[in-house]
């Protein structure tokens, strides 16, 4: 048996208990992780929702950082004992336009890594970069991945550009701001919290800009190369008009709405780009962590509870609260 935090029954946090669930058996080209860390993400909150009130338990998490514990049959990748971080993404291995159609996220279908242990398929066992600590670890994986391909890989950034991130605050988003940052961009960010924009600021931000104000009285006619789209139709169309002609906009989230009415005219007159993101390749994660080692990056902490102190950890990110990423000490 092992201590979890998993969702059972009625959908939303009303279904969400921290108890005692069944281990896995590691089957072949399986590996099992003893948790020393997880990381709290948005995708978690949706997990509440999505997961069927008629299915079995299902340990919720995507990130997680541990020591593998128990090595499947024909194994060879990583050995008992190694230190690794978990590869949310499932079946994506290469760096393809789009994920492939078997492409799944670890936390749904299959159990994720707010728990003691998780037993995944060896590949997803990723070595911990040896500069992290476990805490650090533990949260690293899905919004690094997240951010390096849709600053990377979609939005081609250039050392001297200048690159928008509105809603600083999530984690992708702070990583973001340090990724470009270490790229050579000139960055600017929006909040509607005076403590968000100061932080930033302390984080290597150049400019941080009130959301809820007038970005183009604020920006004096400056225009942005590339910017990076996560809140959704909140302030969609005031960072497309923030985008310079022939510029690019990447858009991997919409946590304040779906929906957007743009103006297409502007767009082709403009010969702008407009390109949709979401997580990234196994590739792309061996990317992320050399870049972070290189430039000895670490993401920026918010709060650490522990597992059993699951409310306030989804309190904290429904309300938007953070800073950075949210983390979960496992201790056994």
């Amino acid at each position: 048996m092992m201590k979890a935090v998993y969702h059972e029954g009625p959908k939303g946090m009303t279904g969400l208990t921290y108890g005692e669930l069944a281990q896995t058996e590691v089957k072949a080209g399986e590996v099992r992780i003893s948790l020393k860390a997880a990381g709290l993400n948005h995708r978690d909150l949706f997990v509440l929702t999505r997961h069927s009130e008629d299915d079995p338990a299902l340990v919720v998490g995507s990130d997680g950082a541990g020591i593998v514990d128990e090595v499947g049959e024909g194994v060879t990748n990583v050995k008992k004992g190694d230190e690794v971080i978990v590869n949310p993404g499932i079946n994506w291995k290469h760096n393809t336009d789009a994920p492939p159609p078997e492409f799944d996220i670890v936390g749904l279908p299959g159990h994720g890594t707010f728990a003691e242990s998780i037993v995944l398929p060896a590949e997803n066992a990723v070595k911990k970069p040896v500069h992290l600590s476990w805490d650090e670890a533990g949260v690293v994986a899905l919004a690094g991945l997240t951010a390096y391909r849709a600053l990377f890989t979609r939005g081609q950034v250039k050392e001297g550009q200048k690159v928008l991130i509105p809603g600083i605050g999530s984690g992708v988003a702070t990583f973001l701001l340090q990724f470009a940052k270490a790229a050579g961009a000139t960055v600017y960010v929006t909040s509607r919290s005076e403590e968000k924009r100061q932080k930033a600021l302390e984080l290597g931000a150049d400019y941080a800009l009130d959301s809820e104000g007038d970005w183009e009285d604020a920006l004096e006619g400056t225009k942005m190369d590339l910017v990076i789209e996560c809140v959704g139709a909140a302030t969609f169309n005031k960072s497309l008009k923030q985008l310079r002609k022939g510029g690019t906009i990447v858009t991997f989230g919409a946590s304040a709405g779906d929906e957007v009415t743009i103006n297409l005219r502007d767009l082709f007159y403009g010969q702008q780009n407009l390109l949709g993101s979401t997580m990234g390749s196994a590739e792309e994660l061996d990317e992320m962590i050399s870049f972070i080692e290189k430039h000895q990056i670490r993401p920026v902490m918010d709060q650490v509870y522990d597992l059993k102190d699951y409310k306030a950890a989804f309190e904290r990110i429904e309300k938007a609260e953070q800073l950075g990423k949210i983390g979960f000490s496992i201790s056994k």
